[in-house]
This record gives C-alpha cells, structure tokens and sequence, in this order.
C-alpha cells in the first residue's frame, strides 16, 4: 500500500477518524491533546479546536452540529462557534475513567464505551445514549473499543483492547437491544520479555466496509487486519508506524482508507525511526467503507 500523509501536525493520541458526507470534510480527535481537528482535501483547509476535556471519540449530528464524548461528559459541540452543551455528565469517577471510542448505530443512537486506566479490576463499561438517556449496556470491560455495524445493521462488533479480543453481538435496531455476544478475533498477549517486532498487537479501533468486512487497527502491532463477517482473515496492510488507533473509510466515493495514529509515550528512538507517529495516513482501497451514522440527540 501507498500510504501518505495530511498535511498537518501530528497528533498525539488521534482517534475517532470519520468522513462528514455533507462537508466533504474529515474530523478526528486527539485524546491526551484536549482537541478536535478537520481537515477538508478540496482546499487543503486544517481547522483545531482546542477542549476543556480529553476527546475520546465524536459523531457527526443532523444541521452541522457534533455530539462529542470527553471525560467529564457528553456534549453538544457547535463548530461555527466553538462552544460545548452538556448532554450528559459521566456516569464514572473522571479520575480514574474517561470516555472512549464511540459510534452511532444505524438508528442514531450513540454508543459510546470507557477506559479504566488503573486498568484492573475491569470495571470499564459500554454505553448507550438515546432518548436523552445515557444506559450501562455491557460490563466488565477493560478498554472499550472496535464498535462498528455491519451492513445490513445486525451486527454490532466490540473489542477490548487489553484482552486483546473483539466480539461480535446481533443487534436490534427496532430496540437497541444486544444479543448473543460471541468471540469474533482473538490474538496472543503481549509478553513480559517480547520484542514488539514479535508482537502482533492488540485490537484498537475499526470500521466495516461495503461487503461487510471488519477492518481492525492493531495498536502496537503496526498493522491493520480486515476480516470476513464469520471471522476469516482475509488481508494485512503493514503501516509504517508502530501504534495505528482507527480506520474510516472518505472521500467522494469511500475509497479512501484514513487511519489515525499516535506518538504519545513513544520511545524516542521510535519516534526517530518512524517520524509519521502521529499522523493521520490514507491510501485508496478497492472497496468502499460504509458512510458514517448520524447520533441523534
């Protein structure tokens, strides 16, 4: 693959890359930066908004508005302005829990999982937002990542990233109700003594295409894996960086595969053997990702 990168300053933690149909425009966020970014490719336009709070993932909402999920909650965000509404404050201790990765389902209600950074006991959970009401839907998770829906809406897919584990559930789009919760991917744990260039990495974010595959950012594994609906592994796309977070399929046709990375704590010599930590890279693939779910509020 022919990866390049935006034209921008690197990120240090970005993640939650989606392509806003209606401004032709790609935003993502950058966590431990406290900030949001777009980028629109027809005029090269960079915009940053910097955050009172860690950005762990934002959807875009109907009439140009976003909903975004930082750790002291969930909030309406008006770009033209700048200005965060308080949606919703977080069901969780701030100090020792924040907010993560996050989609909205075919329905537009928001799902939106957390990180426990003490990161045991795994009292990390998945959320779900809809009718002005914010529900535990999923416990006894570790670091909330992976969501995505499959095409036809029936499947939702999560993954926990320190039990190196994704899950698939069948999902009810009429209720929002999850069903059925089996192991989709596994991968080996990390050990104390191995070197990352054994180490295939740990399941961060994803995104589904067209035909119904899962596309797997691997986080310390410099790679992205996409796999059938039943779980095959049909391709891996080497990254020149250690640390992918997040797939989304943009542009005009959906053809162009961004990916969101990070540099932060990184080794230095990392650092200087792969000096696009951080970016946000693309390249063009030959089936097209599905466009993204507008959160309703």
């Amino acid at each position: 693959m022919n990866w390049t990168a935006l034209p921008v300053p690197p990120a240090l933690l970005g993640e939650s890359p989606f392509w806003h149909p209606d401004e032709a425009a790609l935003y993502w966020c950058d966590i431990p930066g406290r900030a949001l970014h777009r980028w629109v490719p027809a005029t090269a336009a960079h915009t940053q908004w910097a955050l009172d709070s860690e950005p762990g993932s934002c959807a875009p909402l109907p009439g140009g508005d976003l909903l975004l999920a930082c750790r002291d909650g969930l909030f309406r965000f008006h770009p033209p302005g700048g200005e965060r509404r308080c949606l919703a404050r977080p069901p969780y201790d701030p100090a020792r829990e924040r907010f993560n990765d996050g989609k909205a389902d075919p329905q537009g209600r928001f799902w939106v999982g957390t990180i426990y950074e003490p990161r045991t006991p795994p009292d990390a959970a998945l959320y779900r937002w809809a009718g002005g009401r914010l529900e535990r839907m999923v416990g006894d998770i570790t670091v909330s990542n992976g969501l995505a829906f499959s095409p036809d809406g029936r499947t939702m897919y999560r993954s926990d990233t320190t039990a190196h584990c994704v899950y698939a559930l069948d999902f009810d789009g009429n209720d929002g109700s999850l069903s059925r919760q089996r192991v989709f991917a596994e991968f080996p744990v990390k050990q104390p003594d191995q070197n990352l260039s054994a180490y295939g990495g740990r399941p961060d974010g994803a995104a589904v295409d067209a035909e119904g595959a899962y596309w797997c950012a691997m986080f310390e594994g410099q790679r992205l894996l996409r796999f059938a609906p039943d779980g095959r592994l049909l391709q891996e796309l080497p990254l020149p960086v250690r640390c992918p977070t997040m797939p989304c399929f943009g542009g005009p046709d959906l053809c162009t595969l961004f990916v969101t990375t990070a540099r932060h704590n990184r080794s230095a010599d990392e650092l200087a053997a792969q000096p696009l930590a951080g970016a946000v890279l693309s390249c063009r693939v030959d089936v097209p990702g599905l466009p993204v779910h507008f959160a309703r509020v």
